[in-house]
């Protein structure tokens, strides 16, 4: 559980103080105010990764050096500094050198307004879903999918300069070897994600609606005989075209393909079961709940269902919830609520 969090030029706060409650708290108030931000810092100082941006550069305050970011979570106290030179991180006032301790602290779900692209986007933010959930409970997958892009950068320069084939050669090997890993954890991944999915796709649209989910490797073959198999093609486009950057997730709902045969509020349901899925993933792999951090998501939704996703949400989390208004919530006593308002959280 977050107890605390405080947010130092960091977007648009030069200084934020924040106390949630254990069960659900409510940020609640006009647009632009921020109130997206204050999750993000969550997301930000238990993850090391912000899920709107792929820079933390673009979470500092205008025209700031850097941000801090500090809290305490599940007994331990986190710290996240980051500026021009670089990121540091503590862990109970000990500097951490490497990652592992420091993100076994708590796992996250985010569910956004922006969701929607998971179903009719690009298959990097299909992707992008995956890695999100892999690197918090596939041991290894952090590590495989840094050697993955390590790997694909060096290889794509030498493609695209037309270096000769043995100096790209050279990248072969750990290429195929983290690609392989992240292959099969993607698999893995899809396959213990679609029966929840389905659970949560009937949840939500009240039995409407019947969701599945197919993972799509982007290698046809074993990803060592795709790789030689497109060698030809590769000197032609000058970069790397079979492997895990080319994965994605084929969407269907009611038998047609979810992207072209679906309503918007249909689309919505599918983003919203996928994090759904997400969530009740990490709770059963890791045997603790997520904290839950929902980013205005229910303007689309009427109010039954944005009621029935509440009740869907898994029981056991803390939860975080933005929203511009909350006459539609059936609340309960314990559930805290702030309004953000001018920079300040009022209670």
């Amino acid at each position: 559980m977050l107890a605390d969090l405080r947010l130092h030029q960091f977007r648009c706060f030069d200084v934020l103080e924040f106390s949630p409650g254990s069960g659900r708290t409510f940020i609640s108030g006009a647009n632009a105010q921020g109130k997206t931000s204050i999750l993000e810092a969550v997301c930000v100082l238990l993850r090391l990764q912000s899920p709107r941006t792929g820079s933390l550069g673009e979470a500092v305050q205008f025209s700031r050096p850097g941000f801090a970011l500090d809290g305490h979570c599940g007994g331990s106290h986190l710290t996240c500094r980051y500026a021009a030179e670089g990121r540091t991180i503590t862990l109970d006032s000990k500097p951490q050198s490497r990652t592992d301790d420091y993100l076994d602290v708590a796992r996250v779900a985010w569910f956004a307004n922006t969701d929607l692209e998971l179903v009719r986007g690009s298959g990097s933010l299909r992707r992008r879903f995956l890695d999100f959930l892999g690197m918090q409970c596939v041991p290894g997958y952090r590590k495989s999918m840094r050697a993955y892009e390590r790997a694909l950068r060096s290889r794509n320069a030498l493609l695209k300069e037309g270096r000769p084939r043995r100096e790209i050669a050279a990248f072969d090997a750990p290429l195929l070897e983290a690609g392989d890993v992240l292959l099969a954890a993607r698999a893995a991944l899809v396959d213990d994600l679609m029966p929840r999915a389905l659970a949560a796709c009937r949840e939500v649209s009240g039995g409407a609606d019947e969701l599945a989910m197919v993972y799509k490797p982007g290698v046809a073959s074993s990803f060592a005989s795709a790789l030689e198999e497109a060698r030809a093609q590769e000197e032609r486009l000058r970069q790397t075209v079979v492997g895990p950057h080319r994965d994605d997730i084929e969407l269907t709902l009611n038998g047609l393909p979810a992207a072209g045969f679906s309503s918007e509020g249909q689309q919505r349901g599918i983003a919203l079961a996928l994090k759904l899925a997400q969530a009740r993933h990490l709770e059963a792999v890791q045997h603790r709940a997520p904290i839950l951090l929902l980013d205005d998501i229910f303007g689309e939704l009427d109010p039954v269902r944005r009621n029935r996703l509440l009740a869907s949400l898994p029981t056991r989390s803390q939860t975080l919830i933005t929203t511009t208004f909350l006459d539609w919530a059936e609340r309960s006593a314990s559930d805290v609520v702030f309004t953000l308002e001018n920079g300040r959280l009022l209670a």
